[in-house]
């Protein structure tokens, strides 16, 4: 018995004879008989009597016809399913990404993402990029997205891609530092600032870009990312130098709104993100294509968003 066997039986079903279900199978009447007559062999059971041009099925043929349809059916939901996720159209998809991006960027593109995919499910979880690290290499999520400067053991992850930054200066817009078209460590000079927490490298390398311009590196308040800094940069208590991304954070969830300026930096601050994926497990194809796209989206998003004016 094998699956064509079923099918040929099953149209004969349906149809209630042998010429009409040749044509619905577009095959030849010899070519269905025979293959009824292999099944009834293969299972030792007369499945049709004859009444004079009619089949009639037994008993026992209703019975083959109930598992033949479940079997059929089964398997073409199986050749469904499998060609949607050939083509990235359905599958689940289980991200985890450092906190500033989740919050708003990353929801924008993974709405677009699945706009016109409506059978694929999301998990969006928010780790700290320590926590990203260690989920991905142990397999517990698909894609990561962290700060670079936590990849100290490569060689359990696979890293996708490595984007650099130069970090901004934010200052409130009322800010006379805000006419600026650059805004440097000299200009900064004893302000009060706003910084990541002094574990993170960017909170060292923005503190030697003062000590660089020999200006005094003022700090008033550190988070533990950059988006709770701009609340302070609004009401003017603070300015800070903060990554790109977070940047284009808030201007894109404020719109018209937005009360911060953003503007090139110097000394150069460097600012890193990576993208990663389990290194013992393969990627879906539906989650390989949104590691490409995330990446694009990222690559233009830094080097098209203009704050020099």
């Amino acid at each position: 018995m094998n699956l064509q066997q079923l099918a040929v039986f099953r149209e004969v079903m349906k149809t209630g004879s042998v010429s009409q279900a040749a044509r619905n199978l577009h095959r030849t009447q010899p070519a269905v008989s025979a293959s009824l007559k292999a099944l009834e062999e293969s299972l030792n059971i007369k499945l049709f009597y004859r009444e004079g041009r009619s089949l009639v099925p037994v008993p026992e043929a209703h019975y083959l016809l109930s598992e033949a349809s479940e079997v059929l059916d089964r398997l073409s939901a199986a050749e469904q399913n499998l060609t949607a996720l050939r083509d990235r159209r359905t599958g689940r998809l289980r991200i985890v990404a450092m906190p500033g991006p989740s919050s708003y960027l990353l929801p924008e593109f993974i709405s677009r993402f699945i706009e016109d995919r409506p059978d694929v499910r999301v998990t969006v979880a928010t780790r700290s990029s320590l926590q990203v690290r260690n989920l991905i290499a142990s397999q517990g999520f698909d894609v990561g997205f962290c700060d670079s400067e936590v990849l100290e053991e490569p060689d359990r992850l696979l890293l996708n891609v490595d984007l650099s930054c130069n970090c901004l200066c934010a200052v409130s817009s009322d800010h006379p530092l805000a006419k600026k078209q650059v805004i440097t460590a000299k200009d900064l000079d004893g302000h009060p600032m706003g910084a990541l927490q002094p574990t993170h490298s960017t909170f060292e390398n923005t503190q030697a870009a003062f000590a660089d311009a020999n200006s005094e590196f003022n700090l008033r308040i550190d988070t533990q990312y950059f988006l709770p800094l701009f609340s302070y940069v609004e009401a003017q208590q603070i300015c800070a130098v903060v990554d790109v991304l977070s940047a284009i954070s808030y201007l894109q969830s404020h719109g018209d709104a937005a009360r911060i300026t953003f503007r090139p930096f110097e000394p150069v601050v460097p600012f890193g993100y990576s993208i990663l994926t389990p290194h013992q497990r393969p990627l879906s194809r539906l989650a390989d294509e949104f590691v490409a796209q995330w990446k694009g989206w990222l690559t233009d998003s830094i080097k098209n968003t203009d704050f020099s004016s």
